[in-house]
């Protein structure tokens, strides 16, 4: 009996071994892969002037100051960001359409929103003033380019070499972090619960608290792209909409970096002053 104890010991000893190993080395890929590509994850500066209120019933306006991460695609400062960062107007007005019930039209959830301000916050501090230039509602996506050619190519996220992903891959995310935490650098790693092919492909992340976040990229251990953070919405339904069945409707997703590029080329061609 104690001989069979021991080797269970030993047994469990090297299990455990062999995961530690295996974390350290996933640890190590995850740093280089940090390391080569942070510099084209970006702050980016948003004033927001919002509306929101009920048809025929008024409206609340205010001001607000936000910053969401961006991910440069081109070195003349192309940036991808997650629409609804920076304008939630679109997702919450689908989601809300439903509120209050069928047949009460005199009581839609309304909301608008318009940016006023926006720029570019790169690694070194340097704000580049920028402007959308491209929006897709359905995939959740905005583009932003500089209103002026940067004085050096920006460095970026290369789309073409990208690779899809399975249930259970572990992908590694770059995100940076908020004015109270000095605009730092941060990488995760998620985990893929669920790989969706219909009506288009998208990957879901697992539930783990990280540090990552809307607009985020996702590489593989090996450095190819996976793909950018995003909202999927789908509508409330004739029921209209509650707080209740709001967290079965908005979900964050991974959408496939084949999917951003393609988007990324109906993008207008810059001004000849911006070249």
């Amino acid at each position: 009996m104690k001989k069979f104890f021991v080797a269970g010991l030993s047994g469990a000893f090297f299990l455990g071994l062999c995961a530690s190993s295996g974390a350290d080395d996933m640890a190590e890929k995850a740093r280089a892969v940090f390391k080569k590509n942070q510099s084209s994850v970006v702050t980016v500066q948003l004033v927001v002037k919002s509306k929101m209120g009920f048809a025929g019933a008024g409206g609340d306006s205010r001001e607000s100051k936000q910053e969401v991460s961006g991910t440069v695609i081109d070195p003349s400062g192309l940036t991808a960001v997650s629409l609804s960062s920076t304008d939630p107007t679109s997702l919450l007005q689908g989601f809300m359409s439903g509120f209050g019930g069928d047949g009460e039209d005199n009581f839609k959830f309304k909301m608008d929103s318009e940016l006023s301000d926006v720029k570019l916050l790169s690694q070194d501090g340097t704000e580049l003033p920028a402007e959308i230039v491209l929006r897709d509602k359905d995939l959740d996506l905005a583009f932003l380019r500089p209103k002026s050619k940067p004085a050096t190519p920006l460095a970026a996220v290369d789309l073409a070499n990208s690779a899809k992903v399975d249930v259970l891959d572990e992908v590694i995310t770059i995100n940076r972090l908020g004015k109270v935490a000095g605009r730092a650098y941060a990488a995760s790693i998620e985990r893929i619960s669920a790989v969706v092919q219909k009506p288009r492909l998208f990957y879901v992340p697992g539930t783990d608290k990280t540090a990552t976040g809307l607009g985020c990229p996702a590489f593989t251990a090996d450095g190819k792209v996976v793909g950018l953070f995003v909202m999927r919405a789908v509508k409330s339904g004739g029921g209209g909409a509650t707080l209740f069945n709001m967290q079965s409707a908005i979900t964050a997703i991974l959408l496939p970096a084949e999917d951003v590029k393609k988007v990324a080329a109906q993008v207008p061609a810059a001004k000849e002053e911006q070249k």
